[in-house]
């Protein structure tokens, strides 16, 4: 998927969460990944920068951002 259907994806599944926030839970866990934490999905880090691997979890619901996530479901 593209980062923009990806960022639609997020943002359409969690309407509490605006772009802004989005891109602060993507840069932290972007850091964690660049930190040697391990990728959620079964994908090589090394072949996919670590703003898409993290904006890929995020998308596919394996990171939960706290404070953004509607539990209301």
């Amino acid at each position: 998927m593209r980062v923009e259907e990806l960022t639609a994806k997020i943002l359409k599944n969690n309407p509490k969460m605006d772009n802004y926030q989005l891109a602060i839970a993507v840069g932290k866990r972007m850091d964690e990944l660049l930190n040697g934490a391990t990728s959620k999905l079964n994908i090589d880090p090394k072949s996919i920068k670590a703003a898409d691997l993290a904006l890929m979890e995020i998308a596919e619901g394996l990171i939960v951002v706290d404070g953004f996530v509607d539990t209301e479901k």
